[in-house]
């Protein structure tokens, strides 16, 4: 197999004992309204073989699925606009840390449980409980993401929502390509499994191969990664 890791990625890991490969794949910049199933198997059928999984960034669903806007498109309510200002900015990636971000969660979960949120953050935070605010707004909020200076373009300038039915979604990558499909997010915070082909897939097992983000997060303009065991 001609590909090669990402710069400053490792190409295998170990997990618990086993040697994974992690093989990155270059695509076209995904837009939105593309088959993304049709994108997977353009790119990705070709390097598989029996027993590997595909990882697919959940970016490229929610762009494909029309669940990415541009930020001049947005218009932050004053919520969105105050609560914003008291989120922890971090070097791997804005979050809600901005107001179309945060107008984007209010939209997605609801004014009320977002209030819910910020307020039960508010008192566990002093007691270093973090993580807080993101278990009682939800998964789906947690996977909203911003503009930063090191996405690619035009996505520099953009804020998304996670991808609508991201199970769905691996199913008929798998029925498509004949392996196992996870749609993941990953950071170099940290990795979340949110779609699975098949219930069956150990979310533990997602986490740790990918738990050095081999597919990086600025603009290397691979998506799909082929996961397969070496050893």
């Amino acid at each position: 197999m001609e590909l090669q890791p990402n710069p400053g990625k490792s190409l295998t890991i170990d997990v618990d004992g086993e040697i994974w490969a992690r093989y990155p794949i270059r695509t076209h910049v995904i837009r939105p309204g593309e088959d993304i199933v049709g994108v997977a198997e353009r790119y990705a059928k070709p390097h598989l073989r029996e027993g590997d999984y595909l990882f697919v960034s959940e970016k490229v669903v929610a762009i494909a699925q029309g669940r990415a806007y541009p930020i001049d498109e947005i218009r932050p309510s004053l919520w969105a606009r105050l609560l914003s200002k008291f989120v922890t900015k971090s070097p791997h990636g804005i979050g809600l840390g901005s107001p179309w971000t945060m107008e984007l969660a209010i939209r997605e979960a609801g004014l009320p449980r977002i209030l819910l949120a910020a307020s039960v953050a508010a008192l566990t935070k002093p007691l270093g409980i973090r993580g807080m605010f993101y278990r009682v707004a939800g998964r789906n909020v947690a996977a909203i993401d911003g503009p930063t200076p090191y996405t690619l373009p035009p996505y520099n300038r953009y804020a998304k929502l996670p991808p609508k039915d991201p199970d769905e979604v691996a199913r008929r990558m798998a029925e498509r390509l004949g392996v196992r499909v996870v749609i993941v997010d990953a950071n170099d915070l940290g990795v979340e499994a949110l779609g699975l082909s098949d219930p069956d897939i150990s979310v533990e097992f997602v986490r740790k191969v990918f738990r050095d983000n081999p597919l990086g997060q600025a603009s290397q303009r691979t998506p799909l990664c082929v996961v397969r065991r070496v050893r």
